[in-house]
């Protein structure tokens, strides 16, 4: 009987650590918050790359880190045991942008702080970091005058290349670097694949009109942003 009575007063204890109130405005807070968040990614994302279900994870790792950090509160013992768990784990998704990472640890450090009870500063922390990267994409900051291209073009196996497309370059463009070049369709095609800027004045579709008169009218891809794509 002692036993019994030893487990149910650890068990009245442990739960009295906070209450259905806390537990509730937690969640709530952190839900409101993550929104927040939610609606700053998708307001200020750019790319091709927009995944609904990303968001999704976004408000539920805010509200679950929250929880967690009800859970362990102060004590030791159960963040050593909640490390343990999650080491477990193993993520297989690539992240496909690197903002996106800074956006995961965003509602995670939200989702902490709406946990521990720092109400305030989630708040504010929410409210400041958001409006300031709203304003890094609207002001284009860091932006490069001129952005850096990818031009595929695809060559039969037994044509030179080296020297091929030299002319229409240094008409169109102001840098061109050789990246990649590898073999497609069964090996009768090389396709090359280049890092370019092209010139304020040129014309990406003469260029690329000039480029099939002379790889025998095969495939020519110019692609904006070398970072939205695999090479």
């Amino acid at each position: 009987m002692d036993i019994i009575n030893q487990f149910f007063t650890s068990v009245v204890d442990a739960t009295n650590t906070f209450t259905i109130q806390d537990v509730a405005l937690t969640i709530v807070l952190s839900f409101a918050l993550s929104m927040i968040i939610a609606w700053t990614y998708r307001r200020t994302h750019r790319s091709a790359s927009y995944s609904q279900s990303f968001v999704h994870t976004l408000v539920l790792v805010s509200m679950v880190v929250a929880v967690i950090m009800l859970v362990v509160g102060s004590n030791i013992a159960r963040a050593f045991t909640l490390v343990g768990a999650l080491s477990i784990v193993r993520f297989r998704n690539a992240v496909k942008e690197t903002r996106d990472v800074g956006f995961i640890f965003f509602a995670m450090g939200i989702g902490m702080a709406c946990g521990v009870g720092f109400y305030g500063l989630a708040v504010v922390a929410t409210l400041v970091i958001s409006g300031l990267n709203w304003a890094m994409v609207t002001f284009n900051t860091f932006a490069k005058d001129i952005r850096e291209q990818i031009l595929k073009i695809r060559v039969p196996v037994d044509i030179p290349y080296d020297n091929l497309f030299n002319a229409v370059f240094n008409r169109y463009l102001n840098r061109y670097d050789l990246i990649a070049v590898e073999t497609t369709q069964a090996g009768t095609l090389n396709e090359l694949v280049y890092g370019v800027e092209l010139k304020k004045s040129s014309e990406a579709q003469a260029m690329i009109n000039e480029l099939r008169q002379l790889n025998d009218n095969n495939k020519v891809a110019l692609i904006t942003g070398q970072q939205e794509v695999d090479l």
